[in-house]
């Protein structure tokens, strides 16, 4: 994911922050989601929500689910960018019960002090505001241009093309070593590694990937043993992964970040491209996360993130892909501009996504209280909405964030 990103170097002062924020009037009051989706779906109803969890009762996942009211549910769905500003923050998963946050800027702060902020968000996951449930605090931390914490503690990382010149043994102990840094850290989600193969002789043109050099490779084969042994040593330091830009951004030439209309023409659904995404997967990625282009070969109507045969077809049947379906950003990417936010937000959970990237907490905001809305008003659409539940909190049991014992 390219974002626009902000420099911020954090400061002591932004992680003093009162914890006990949850009855205050949060966000100015106003709801950016407007009033009718606010009286469609109340947020912060104490009673747990009706429905059930798809695996058995036993489980973990399962009795965590069937604490949560559905806005504590709705609100595991989100990863919103706004780790760098605990108040932000604090205010937020009160109001809305965002469950994972992510760091939506470049800081410099360093390992110490990125540590007290992450520190201050994880003592935030009450059973009020969470069910108990603690967060996915997300990082971009590929490498090169895209390493969104730097600073005291953090080393410099190549970007992915140099990454690709090393054995996938060495790359693996690499990653293991930035890992343990984003650990140390409290960052336990990595967006990375970038899975998209960039034909030779075309990275130039490419300016989302190839001209920023973040691709391994420019064949599949280099780019699926180089991201596997990404995806590994970061798993040996207890940091989640994210492989992306399903199905690919390596052919496209336009930004999604800045620009509306990016198509490829060239993926098919059986394309070789896509075996560094296969590799990922059959190496136990927890995270995919899909694309804002459009694939004419594939599904010429529906940006990816919002298209059944990428994520529910490809993804999961071809792919056989049991983790979570996470999106680019639907928060301030130009390429869905043009789509309301309450539409982007229920389109993608049911056509197949799972975890929702905004990079703005407003437009979280409206997405969240329209994906309640409608799970208050439609039955088949809030089973979707569980089983999203169910595959964020199986996740988060794996890297023991779950209040089991």
């Amino acid at each position: 994911m390219m974002r626009r990103l902000l420099t911020l170097a954090c400061t002591a002062g932004i992680v003093s922050l009162s914890l006990a924020c949850s009855g205050c009037d949060v966000l100015g009051g106003g709801s950016p989601g407007g009033e009718a989706a606010r009286s469609a779906a109340p947020l912060l109803s104490s009673r747990p929500a009706s429905g059930s969890a798809s695996q058995g009762a036993s489980s973990c996942p399962a009795q965590v689910f069937s604490r949560m009211t559905e806005a504590q549910r709705v609100g595991q769905l989100f990863l919103v960018g706004i780790a760098q500003d605990p108040r932000s923050a604090a205010a937020a998963i009160a109001a809305y019960h965002f469950g994972s946050l992510l760091f939506g800027i470049n800081s410099r702060a360093g390992v110490a002090q990125i540590g007290q902020t992450t520190r201050a968000i994880q003592s935030l996951a009450s059973s009020r505001a969470t069910g108990g449930v603690r967060f996915f605090i997300a990082a971009n931390q590929e490498g090169g241009e895209v390493q969104g914490l730097q600073g005291p503690g953090f080393s410099p990382i190549p970007p992915a093309l140099v990454q690709g010149e090393l054995s996938p043994p060495a790359l693996e102990e690499e990653a293991a070593s930035w890992g343990r840094e984003l650990r140390a850290a409290g960052v336990n989600l990595d967006l990375a590694p970038v899975m998209d193969v960039v034909p030779p002789g075309t990275a130039s043109q490419n300016q989302p990937i190839g001209a920023l050099k973040r691709e391994f490779g420019d064949n599949p084969a280099t780019v699926a043993a180089h991201g596997v042994a990404f995806i590994r040593g970061m798993r040996q330091a207890g940091i989640a992964t994210a492989a992306k830009h399903f199905p690919g951004l390596g052919r496209v030439l336009g930004n999604t970040d800045f620009a509306a209309g990016i198509t490829d023409t060239a993926t098919a659904p059986d394309d070789a491209y896509l075996r560094s995404f296969r590799a990922a997967v059959d190496a136990g990625v927890p995270f995919v996360m899909v694309s804002l282009a459009t694939y004419t070969r594939i599904d010429p109507r529906h940006l990816a993130a919002f298209s059944p045969r990428v994520m529910r077809v490809m993804l999961r049947q071809q792919l056989r892909f049991r983790g979570v379906i996470i999106s680019d950003d639907l928060g301030a990417a130009n390429a869905v501009a043009a789509i309301s936010p309450q539409a982007r937000g229920i389109d993608f959970v049911a056509d197949g996504g799972d975890m929702i990237t905004s990079q703005t907490l407003a437009a979280a905001v409206v997405m969240d209280n329209a994906i309640l809305g409608r799970a208050a008003a439609d039955s088949a659409f809030r089973a979707v909405v569980g089983s999203a539940v169910m595959r964020v909190l199986e996740a988060k049991q794996a890297y023991g964030l779950l209040p089991c014992p």
